[in-house]
C-alpha cells in the first residue's frame, strides 16, 4: 500500500472562520467524502448511535459546550461540512469520535477504535533537540489526509497535518510563533470520561494559535475536557519540549523533556489516571527502551523498527498504518515530513519554523 505525497492547501486571510472552513471543505471535498464513506467507526457505530433518542443529550451537550467555548472553531467546522457538501452531523461525529465512543452500549461498540495510535521520541540535550513522531492511524485514513497552511487576519499563520473532515490538526502542526506540537492518544477507562466536555480536536485547533510555550500549556490545561490526551509541546525559540498529559476534571501533568530520550506511545506515563491496558503501547515502549537513541539516525531507526511482528513501532497494517513521520529539529528550526519507513529518510516536505514576534492587529 504505497502512499502518495500529501497535498497542501494555502488558505487565508479570510473574512471569517466559516469562510476558511468552507474553502478547506471545498478544496478537499472528494477526499472528505471518500473518508466518510470508508470510516467504519462512523458508519457502523457513530451514525446508528446518533439516530437513537438516548444519544441526543450527549451530542447536544458536546455541540453547545464546544460552540460556546470556541465559537470561531465551531464556525470553521460548519464551514468544512458545507464547503464539502456533506452532512454537518457526520463532520460533528468524526470530530467528537473519542468523546462519544465511551458512551455507546458495549454490544454496539464491538470494533476497537484504534484510529490514532502514535509514537513519539523526544530529547533536549547539548548535542540535539528533536521531536520525532510517527503518525499512526487506521488504514482507512491512508490517502485521507492533507496539509493546511492557514493565514489569519491577525498575522498568525500555521501549518497543520489534517485528517479529512476534521479541524486542523488532530496530528501535528506549528505556527509562526515558533510553537509546534505532536499528539498521542491515551486510553482512560470509561469512568474517567466526563460527558459533554470540550473535544480534543477543538483543543488542538486552539494550540495552533498559541503565542508561547506557557500559553500553549495554559490552553491545554484550562479546558474542561471529556477524555484524556497527551500533548508534546515544542518551542524552538527557547529550545524546550514538554509533554503534557491530561484527563477530565481539569487534571494534568507537565513533564519537561531533557537529555534522557523520552518515548511516548499511547499510555499515560506520569499522570495518575485509571487507564485501559494497551498491549500495543506496552510492546512499543519496551522495544524503544532496548534500542540506542544517541543520534538523529538512531531516532529514525527506533521509529522505523519492525522487530515485533505483532506490535511494530513502524506500522503497515492490517489495521494500523504509519501515515508519515514528522521530525521537528529545534536547532535547525525545521519540521520535516518523511514518507515511508523513517530509516530510509525519504523527505517529502521541509518547513522552516519561524520564531518571530508577530505584530499586533
Amino acid at each position: 500500500m504505497a502512499g502518495k505525497k500529501v497535498e497542501m492547501f494555502e488558505v487565508g486571510p479570510c473574512e471569517s472562520a466559516y469562510q476558511m472552513g468552507f474553502l478547506i471543505g471545498k478544496r478537499f471535498s472528494d477526499t472528505i467524502k471518500s473518508r466518510l464513506d470508508k470510516d467504519l467507526v462512523l458508519r457502523d457505530q457513530l451514525l446508528p448511535f446518533a439516530q437513537a433518542p438516548q444519544s441526543q443529550p450527549l451530542i447536544q451537550a458536546l455541540c453547545n459546550n464546544n460552540k460556546t467555548r470556541f465559537p470561531t472553531y465551531w464556525d470553521e467546522l460548519v464551514g468544512i461540512a458545507e464547503g464539502s457538501s456533506v452532512p454537518v452531523l457526520e463532520i460533528i461525529l468524526i470530530n467528537f469520535r473519542k468523546e462519544i465512543l465511551p458512551f455507546l452500549h458495549k454490544e454496539v461498540a464491538l470494533a476497537v477504535d484504534c484510529s490514532d495510535d502514535c509514537s513519539d521520541l523526544l530529547v533536549v540535550s547539548e548535542n540535539m533537540a528533536i521531536a520525532a513522531h510517527n503518525e499512526d492511524a487506521n488504514v482507512a485514513l491512508v490517502g485521507h489526509t492533507y496539509l493546511v497552511k492557514g493565514k489569519l487576519q491577525n498575522g498568525l499563520s500555521f501549518v497543520a497535518y489534517t485528517y479529512a473532515g476534521e479541524l486542523p490538526s488532530c496530528a501535528f502542526g506549528f505556527n509562526n510563533h515558533g510553537l509546534a506540537f505532536t499528539l498521542n492518544s491515551v486510553p482512560p477507562t470509561n469512568e474517567e470520561v466526563a460527558a459533554g466536555g470540550i473535544g480534543r480536536n477543538f483543543i488542538s485547533r486552539d494550540l495552533l494559535e498559541s503565542t508561547s510555550l506557557e500559553n500553549a500549556i495554559s490552553r491545554v490545561r484550562s479546558a474542561e475536557v471529556s477524555v484524556g490526551h497527551s500533548y508534546n509541546l515544542i518551542h524552538v525559540q527557547t529550545r524546550r519540549i514538554v509533554n503534557v498529559e491530561t484527563a477530565s476534571r481539569f487534571r494534568y501533568s507537565v513533564n519537561e523533556v531533557g537529555a534522557t530520550p523520552f518515548f511516548h506511545a499511547n499510555m499515560y506515563t506520569h499522570l495518575q489516571v485509571n487507564q485501559v491496558e494497551d498491549a500495543n503501547s506496552r510492546s512499543r515502549q519496551k522495544r524503544a527502551d532496548e534500542l540506542p537513541k544517541g543520534s538523529k539516525n538512531e531516532f529514525m531507526s527506533v521509529l522505523g523498527d519492525v522487530d515485533n511482528k505483532e506490535y511494530p513501532i513502524y506500522m503497515r497494517g492490517p489495521t494500523l498504518y504509519t501515515l508519515c513521520t514528522a521530525v521537528i529539529d529545534l536547532d535547525e528550526q525545521t519540521l520535516s515530513i518523511i514518507q515511508g519507513n523513517p530509516k530510509k529518510n525519504v523527505i517529502t516536505h521541509v518547513f522552516s519554523i519561524p520564531s518571530v514576534e508577530l505584530e499586533k492587529p
